[in-house]
């Protein structure tokens, strides 16, 4: 099938992928969009895993102050070039993670950050939560384990779903914006202020 111009270009204007990738997802999709939309991230996706070993020492810090001026956000989003770095694409992705931030005041960046005193609190919390509402015991730490990891989901920047789109999480916003850009992003130190309260 023959591909148009403008076929390309609207998809690459909703993807921000490169033409030539544009043109291989509809050639591939027989010209349709949301195939090809789908045939890109999963193909980006793939290219993102294997990007994500790769040394970040450039970036930029994202920051957020609220309206009112009572919270304000510095988050260090960082990649491997200088160049990707002044990306308008990569500039937005720092500026949503800093509002994301001020709305949602995770905790921590990832999973694997959350301090093994607040995980046993939780836990030992959600465990007598479980066994108070009369559960079975031989299902408590099934359900447990569900509810721990919905904690994550909560207190983690990476796990919450994004406040401009909760179909996404923000790990996969990331992982989208590694697609487009081809290199490796990761987010660095997260620093969230809000008027009155203690440090």
């Amino acid at each position: 099938m023959a591909i148009s111009a403008s076929l390309v270009k609207e998809l690459r204007e909703r993807t921000g992928a490169g033409m030539m990738d544009c043109k291989k997802a509809l050639q591939e999709c027989d010209g349709d969009q949301e195939k090809s939309l789908l045939w890109l991230r999963e193909k980006g996706l793939a290219k993102a895993q294997k990007k994500s070993g790769r040394a970040t020492s450039q970036g930029f810090i994202g920051s957020y102050i609220h309206s009112n001026g009572k919270i304000g956000v510095m988050v260090e989003l960082k990649c491997e070039t200088d160049f990707v770095a002044k990306n308008e694409k990569f500039l937005e992705l720092a500026k949503d993670l800093a509002m994301q931030v001020a709305a949602t005041a995770p905790l921590c960046v990832a999973p694997e950050d959350i301090p093994e005193d607040v995980l046993e609190r939780e836990r030992q919390f959600v465990t007598q939560q479980t066994r108070d509402e009369g559960k079975p015991e031989n299902i408590i730490p099934k359900i447990v384990d569900g509810r721990m990891k919905k904690f994550a989901q909560e207190v983690c920047l990476l796990e919450q779903a994004f406040i401009k789109d909760d179909s996404r999480k923000i790990k996969d916003l990331i992982t989208e914006t590694i697609a487009v850009l081809g290199e490796n992003i990761q987010v660095g130190r997260v620093v969230r202020m809000a008027l009155g309260e203690e440090a």
